[in-house]
C-alpha cells in the first residue's frame, strides 16, 4: 500500500531545510534577484548541509546514507519554498554527482564522486536543453559520433546553470538516430576540454539570481571512458529525465506553496470595506483552489518518487507530475499577483518573481535532481 507519511528522519530533514530557507535563503533572496547572482558564502552554507555528500557511498568518500527519491523530493521542495534560483544554485552539483552515482562505471565513481565529498562547494552542471523552437529531449540536435576510442561532440546548449564556474559538465547528446530517448547518452566533460566554449550569460525573464549560459561544443573529443555508464551501458538518459522531472515537480510544489502562503497572509491582513479580503468569496475560492493544486502536485511528485525508490518504471508518473507542476505553479503565481492587486506588480513583494519563475517551468528540463 502506498503511504506518504514521512518518517522521523524525513520530518527532521524537512524541518531543518525549512528553517534554513526561512533564516538564510529568504533573507537573501531579494538581493540575489536584484544583483543577478548568489553570493559564494550563501552557497557554501547550503553545501555544508551535506545533502549531496550524504548520498555518496563511503567507498567514494561520502557518508553512505541510503539514497531516496522521496527524501530528495522533500528536500527540493523545502529549498525551493525558500527561493527557486538559490535552490538550484545549491543543488547544481547533484546534476553530475547523482547520474554518476546511479549509472556511472566503477572507475567514474572513484574518479569523480570523491570530488563532491570535500568541504568546498564543487561547481558542476548539466547541459541538456538546446536553443531551438519545440525542443524535444528525445530528438537532440547535439550529436556524439564514435571515432575509434573517442566520441566527437558537436552542438549547442542553453539554460546551463553555473557554466562559467563549473569544473565538470554532464552533456547529453544523440549517439543513435531514430530510437528516441534510448539513443541519447551522457558524457562527462571537464572544463578545460578542447572544443567546449562558454558563451555570455543569458538574460532570462525569471531565475534572475541563477546564472545560466549557452554552451557550444565544436569537435569536442571525449574518451570512451567518459561516456556515462561506459561504452555498453544504455538507458541512463531516461533515468536522468525521470529523476529530474520529479525534482522539478517538487520544486514547483515548493514555489507554489510559497506563493499560496504569501497571498493567504496578505489576504488575511488586507482590510477593505471593513473586513479582510480573505473573507470575500471570490478571494477565498481562489485560495482554496490554489491549495488543492499545490497538494495535488506534491502527491504526484511523491508517487513518482515512491516508484523510483521501489525500482519500478515511473516514466509516466514523472512526466505527469512535471506537466501538472508547470501548469499549477503558473496558475498559483498568477492568482497570487491578482490577490495582491497593485502590490502584486511591485518588486518589493515576491509574487511578481514567482510569476516570472513560474512562466519558465514549461522550458525547464534537467535543472534539478533527486
Amino acid at each position: 500500500m502506498i503511504s506518504f507519511e514521512p518518517d522521523d528522519e524525513q520530518k527532521m530533514l524537512r524541518e531543518t531545510l525549512e528553517n534554513f530557507s526561512t533564516n538564510v535563503i529568504r533573507k537573501a533572496a531579494h538581493d540575489c534577484e536584484e544583483k543577478g547572482e548568489v553570493p559564494e558564502d550563501l552557497v557554501k552554507k547550503g553545501w555544508e548541509l551535506g545533502l549531496i555528500m550524504s548520498n555518496i557511498p563511503e567507498t567514494c568518500g561520502g557518508a553512505g546514507m541510503k539514497r531516496s527519491a522521496v527524501t530528495g523530493a522533500i528536500a527540493v521542495e523545502a529549498l525551493a519554498w525558500g527561493d527557486l534560483s538559490i535552490a538550484i544554485n545549491i543543488l547544481s552539483p547533484a546534476l553530475v554527482a547523482y547520474p554518476i552515482l546511479e549509472s556511472g562505471t566503477e572507475e567514474q565513481k572513484q574518479k569523480y564522486l570523491r570530488q563532491f565529498c570535500s568541504d568546498a562547494f564543487k561547481p558542476a552542471t548539466v547541459a541538456l536543453v538546446e536553443p531551438r523552437m519545440f525542443f524535444d529531449a528525445s530528438q537532440l540536435t547535439t550529436k556524439a559520433v564514435r571515432e575509434g576510442d573517442e566520441y566527437v561532440l558537436n552542438g549547442d546548449k542553453c539554460l546551463v546553470p553555473l557554466a562559467n564556474k563549473a569544473d565538470l559538465f554532464l552533456v547529453f547528446a544523440a549517439t543513435t538516430q531514430g530510437i528516441g530517448l534510448a539513443g541519447v547518452d551522457g558524457f562527462i566533460i571537464e572544463k578545460d576540454t578542447y572544443g567546449i566554449e562558454i558563451k555570455e550569460k543569458e538574460k532570462n525573464m525569471g531565475l534572475k539570481a541563477l546564472e545560466t549560459f549557452e554552451v557550444s561544443l565544436s569537435d569536442c573529443h571525449i574518451p570512451i571512458a567518459n561516456k556515462l555508464g561506459g561504452d555498453e551501458k544504455g538507458g541512463t538518459f531516461l533515468r536522468f529525465l525521470n529523476r529530474s522531472r520529479v525534482a522539478l515537480a517538487a520544486a514547483g510544489t515548493g514555489m507554489g506553496r510559497a506563493a499560496l502562503e504569501y497571498s493567504l497572509n496578505y489576504a488575511k491582513e488586507r482590510v477593505a470595506f471593513g473586513e479582510p479580503i480573505a473573507s470575500r468569496q471570490a478571494i477565498a475560492f481562489m485560495l482554496a483552489e490554489m491549495a488543492i493544486e499545490v497538494d495535488a502536485t506534491r502527491l504526484l511528485a511523491w508517487e513518482a518518487a515512491w516508484k523510483i525508490d521501489r525500482s519500478e518504471d515511473c516514466s509516466k508518473e514523472a512526466y505527469l507530475a512535471k506537466k501538472y507542476a508547470q501548469d499549477m505553479v503558473l496558475m498559483v503565481a498568477d492568482r497570487s499577483v491578482q490577490i495582491l492587486g497593485g502590490h502584486g506588480y511591485i518588486r518589493e513583494h515576491p509574487v511578481e518573481m514567482y510569476l516570472r519563475n513560474g512562466r519558465g517551468f514549461t522550458t525547464f528540463e534537467g535543472l534539478l535532481m533527486v
